[in-house]
């Protein structure tokens, strides 16, 4: 990118589907091939009960997702079995990681902002990526997912920064949409080369 003033204080990017490949879904379809079940159907029922069984939240653990997700979806395997066909499919995008590493170079303060579970912190300890940024919020620590619009007042105020001062990029338009409706600017993400000649516009650089 090329050098310019920047327009917020922070950018905050999602995970899985922006920093990352998206290994949850990506692993509950390689889940339903295994058994022998619809992909679709075992997507469905693992984002729900993600949900539901409070895990993404922090409200519960790993075993109780699985066992309502073996027990709901017909599944068979161990967790860690089944968690393993998961992370191995979060694979780092290097691209979006050298764009975060400009910014930064920028004077840009970056951050992740993701409905993740505490995997996350699994992923971190096989990458050791929470360092090239300067903040991370994850809904397994704060109690809180990004389907509640106040989740991203809680992230302003702990930023101590007016909403209109962050960019937010999700691969989610609800998410996009919910962001934009709490104050902050937002940009949904496709494709590398599209998300960088959007910032590029966003920002106002030459």
């Amino acid at each position: 990118m090329s050098q310019g003033a920047c327009s917020v204080d922070w950018i905050l990017f999602d995970f899985g589907g922006v920093l990352a490949e998206e290994g949850f879904v990506a692993g509950l379809e390689e889940i339903g091939r295994m058994n022998g079940l619809p992909s679709e159907d075992v997507v469905r029922k693992g984002h729900d009960l993600v949900y539901r069984t409070g895990y993404l939240l922090g409200q519960a653990e790993e075993k109780d997702f699985w066992a309502a997700l073996r027990r709901e979806a017909e599944i068979r395997g161990e967790d860690d079995e089944l968690r393993a066909v998961i992370l191995d499919r979060f694979r780092l995008r290097q691209p979006m990681l050298d764009l975060v590493g400009e910014l930064r170079a920028k004077g840009v303060l970056t951050g992740i902002l993701s409905d993740q579970v505490d995997w996350l912190d699994r992923l971190n300890d096989r990458f050791a990526f929470f360092p090239l940024f300067d903040r991370v919020f994850n809904s397994f620590r704060l109690g809180k997912g990004k389907r509640d619009p106040s989740l991203f007042d809680d992230v302003a105020a702990e930023l101590g920064v007016a909403p209109a001062g962050i960019l937010f990029i999700d691969d989610a338009a609800g998410n996009v949409e919910r962001a934009r409706e709490r104050g902050f600017q937002a940009l949904q993400y496709e494709d590398e080369a599209g998300l960088e000649r959007e910032l590029e516009r966003f920002l106002g650089e030459a």
